[in-house]
């Protein structure tokens, strides 16, 4: 009976290094290791001891690709602590800040990094020696998402102007309604984008997913909401560790997420788009039936079609907010340091960021968790690349390291991955 070893010894993911394994014997799949080698970097102890004010800011240096995540996360779970009620204008606006984080990121993801694979093409230098016009359209879209966060948070890359309490400095009237147009023009072209990569030929692959995302009565869930599933569960963001663990494996040095039955789940855009199909907007919802998609999609292939309509919503849900801005007065809410826990998750990109700090009484950082998406899908990404390696034993080593990769990218590599992240050696004995 033949075997083959797949070793991928060096793998650029998200914020970090990793490796894969799989172990073939004959036509069944032995063994399948995904992990995470980067040395642990210790945010989490790095916090203990500082003011309340400095969370948001070392916690956004975790990604470079989707600071807002972390900063609108740790402030919430600020002011949760220390009792500060958001106004509406400001909490409009911090949307309105998110929204560039999901155009950027989204775009970025889908068009530059994920698209290859589809096109049998390595690179998005490729893409545009073939389709110029679908590059120039990405870059454009991108390029809005970057000066969103430049206008309202003081720059594109780990925003400045943004504090617990709201903002050090509300953007001015003119300067948002401007954005209004180049908003809606990109939402026309996000719909473009996504019906164009509608026509891509998709790995034949449904899974019968545990979608976990915030979920809200009123809108697409963004920085706003109760946690809840397509399974039952829905609760207070407080009420997080009631029902999600995080536990150490010895193939990683990143933290799994599970169930507290110790069963994995999937946070990101299917899971948001299956949890609250019916907050999209009529427009978007339209160009998911155009794109094939349902109301729920199971096939993780599709997830760059579920992203590009994340684009298009936060593009009009941008504009409509644009057109109707007022700088919040005042731009801060203060509030006296106090003892307390407080809890804060939003919806980064790659689905939903918790943290929880507990404070001394002078406002101090006693203890921290911060709970990122990637340490909540690893399981299940574990789990797709066993199911779909197994699905796919028949095919030749480099067609299987393909769709491995593939794989790996419907779960969103952050900017610091190659397009070729995947290192393949086969071991044939």
């Amino acid at each position: 009976m033949s075997e083959r070893v797949i070793k991928v010894d060096a793998l650029a993911r998200v914020e970090g290094e990793g490796a894969l394994y799989l172990k073939i014997n004959g036509d069944a799949l032995e063994q399948v290791e995904f992990r995470i080698f980067e040395p642990p970097r210790f945010f989490e102890a790095l916090l203990r001891g500082r003011d309340y004010g400095d969370a948001p800011d070392i916690t956004s240096r975790i990604c470079g690709i989707c600071p807002i995540a972390y900063t609108m996360s740790a402030s919430h779970a600020m002011e949760d602590a220390l009792g500060i009620a958001i106004p509406p204008g400001m909490h409009t606006l911090r949307r309105l800040l998110y929204c560039g984080e999901w155009i950027q990121s989204h775009v970025l993801h889908a068009a530059m990094l994920h698209a290859p694979d589809f096109l049998g093409l390595h690179d998005a230098i490729q893409i545009a020696g073939v389709a110029p016009d679908l590059v120039r359209k990405a870059l454009r879209v991108k390029k809005l998402g970057n000066t969103l966060m430049e206008v309202i948070g003081g720059r594109a890359v780990h925003p400045v102007n943004t504090r617990v309490g709201g903002f050090y400095r509300a953007p001015d009237r003119e300067a948002i309604r401007g954005l209004v147009p180049e908003l809606e023009d990109c939402a026309r072209i996000a719909r473009e984008l996504t019906l164009d990569f509608a026509k891509f030929d998709f790995p034949q692959d449904e899974y019968d997913y545990h979608f976990v995302s915030l979920i809200h009565d009123d809108c697409y869930p963004i920085i706003e909401g109760r946690i809840g599933s397509n399974r039952g569960l829905d609760i207070a963001v407080s009420e997080f560790n009631d029902h999600f663990v995080e536990e150490h494996v010895a193939r990683s040095n990143a933290l799994h997420g599970r169930m507290r039955d110790g069963s994995a789940y999937l946070v990101g855009p299917l899971a948001r788009y299956a949890n609250n199909y019916g907050q999209l907007t009529p427009s978007c919802q339209q160009t998911a039936r155009e794109a094939g998609l349902g109301e729920v999609v199971r096939n993780p292939f599709q997830s760059i079609l579920v992203r590009m309509i994340e684009v298009q919503y936060a593009c009009e849900e941008g504009a409509r907010i644009a057109a109707g801005y007022e700088p919040p007065e005042p731009a801060v809410i203060a509030a006296p340091a106090r003892a307390g826990e407080g809890h804060g998750c939003t919806e980064a990109p790659r689905g939903i960021c918790y943290h929880r700090y507990r404070l001394d009484g002078a406002g101090k950082i006693e203890e921290a968790q911060i709970v990122p998406p990637t340490s909540q899908n690893q399981p299940q990404i574990e789990a797709d690349l066993a199911r779909v390696a197994a699905a796919n034993l028949d095919l030749a080593d480099e067609a299987l390291k393909w769709r491995c990769e593939q794989t790996i990218r419907n779960y969103d590599p952050c900017i610091s991955c190659a397009t070729h992240f995947l290192k393949l050696t086969v071991e044939r004995v």
